[in-house]
């Protein structure tokens, strides 16, 4: 039988051959006339095995792929409100104040903030510089300062009324020494040497402490000196309160200024001047006293409330009755006694409630219940937060029911309450179809 004559006519292009033309001149069988249905099986004979390739690595993948990490949620109020109206607080007659609770908020404020010489006040951000620059241990002593010359020669001055201590040139001093000397004598000539130490001279360091000021966000303070001596140094209460809050953290600093009394290095006993400290858990921070500036202090108290342990941070500026020390001693003391008062612990969560939830990320999610009673340490009128956290740690996809994963928080800063939460119900992996579903 003659082959199959070539497809196309005379002129045109030849087409390529097809495999089942092929398939035909070879076993001399004409292709079937191509029809939709033939089409269409053709097709899905071709794309059904690759489709059934793609479904099989898709499920493989989402089986395999890893699993988000669970998140907590809080389903709980964010805040809780103390009824009743704000507290009175008996605010001095003149100068300025500031009153607050750490990490839960302020008291109030008396008077203009106007920047005003805060004499030896000025010794706390000193002291915040060298710490925040040569920090040590609490229970520690410190680097070894060398005392010049000036330091010795400075000491003197204390028959002209400045607060000094005795040094010696050619001795070393620890550095919790000098900062003992620093806040509770008050001594300017310490004050003097570590800004020499520290920086090189004290000008330099006045430098350090106006940067530090603009850091924490001192806007209305000026430091011209190390000691506060020159009324040229000044600020306002609200200020101080800022720098008090920053400085405290550091635990030798609380170790020092809640010290009635030292002793240093030639075996004299050095005085707070503070003499709050420690009366009715008054535990620091810093007077401040001369003709031009008054009687100042920042001041710092405890008041123990429901098993936690409330800080009360304040300031008191510019009061010239005489004396004026006794003046500003008396007038915080009132603060202070105060603020203890008008604490109170309210609850707000009972054991077993429900708070949160973890979440597996695929639309699982496991309640989570305190594990005692919650309480919020505050005053009539404030609004206090409640947060819910893991602390940065990794929440497991499986845990039986009771298993602790996170903490329940209210209030903010050194008296913070926490409260564990625990999984009310087992927290299982997602399911096979979750996975399988799951998209991004």
């Amino acid at each position: 039988m003659p082959d199959a004559p070539p497809e196309g006519g005379p002129g045109q292009p030849r087409q390529p051959a097809q495999p089942l033309d092929l398939l035909a001149q070879l076993t001399n069988t004409p292709p079937p006339a191509p029809t939709p249905l033939r089409t269409l099986t053709r097709r899905v004979k071709i794309w059904t095995p690759l489709v059934l390739l793609l479904a099989v690595v898709f499920v493989v993948v989402q089986a395999v792929r890893p699993l988000p990490g669970p998140e907590l949620s809080m389903t709980a109020a964010d805040s809780y409100a103390f009824q009743g109206s704000e507290p009175s607080m008996p605010w001095p007659s003149e100068g300025q104040a500031v009153l607050e609770v750490d990490g839960l908020g302020s008291l109030g404020s008396y008077g203009k903030p106007k920047p005003t010489p805060i004499a030896s006040v000025a010794k706390v951000m000193t002291a915040y510089v060298i710490l925040r620059d040569h920090p040590f241990k609490k229970g520690s002593k410190g680097a070894d300062i060398p005392v010049d010359q000036k330091a010795e020669d400075q000491a003197a001055l204390s028959a002209q009324n400045e607060s000094t201590v005795e040094v010696k040139a050619g001795q070393k001093i620890s550095q919790r020494e000098a900062l003992d000397a620093l806040m509770i004598a008050s001594a300017n000539n310490v004050a003097r040497l570590l800004a020499r130490w520290d920086a090189g001279s004290e000008q330099a360091f006045v430098k350090k402490m106006n940067a530090a000021a603009k850091d924490i966000g001192m806007t209305n303070s000026r430091y011209t000196d190390p000691s506060g001596l020159t009324a040229s140094t000044v600020s306002t209460a609200a200020d101080q309160v800022k720098l008090a809050k920053k400085v405290m953290d550091f635990p030798v600093f609380r170790e020092i200024v809640r010290q009635p009394s030292y002793v240093d290095g030639n075996g004299k006993t050095q005085p707070n001047w503070n003499r709050l400290v420690p009366l009715d858990g008054v535990v620091g921070i810093k007077t401040g006293t001369t003709t031009k500036a008054g009687g100042n202090l920042v001041f710092a108290a405890e008041k123990e409330i429901n098993g936690t342990k409330q800080l009360i941070i304040g300031a008191m500026l510019g009061q010239y009755q005489p004396s004026i020390l006794d003046t500003v001693l008396g007038n915080s003391k009132k603060l202070i006694d105060a603020a203890q008062d008008v604490l109170r612990s309210r609850k707000v969560v009972t054991k077993g409630d429900v708070v949160g939830y973890v979440d597996d990320q695929l639309g699982g999610k496991t309640p989570v219940v305190a594990t005692r009673d919650v309480s919020a340490v505050g005053w009539s009128g404030l609004k206090v937060k409640l947060g819910l956290t893991d602390k940065g740690k990794s929440i497991p996809d499986e845990a039986k029911a009771g298993t602790k994963v996170g903490t329940l928080t209210v209030g903010d800063g050194p008296g913070q309450v926490k409260v564990p939460v625990a999984l009310q119900d087992d927290l299982t992996e997602p399911g096979f179809g979750a996975k399988l579903t799951r998209v991004g």
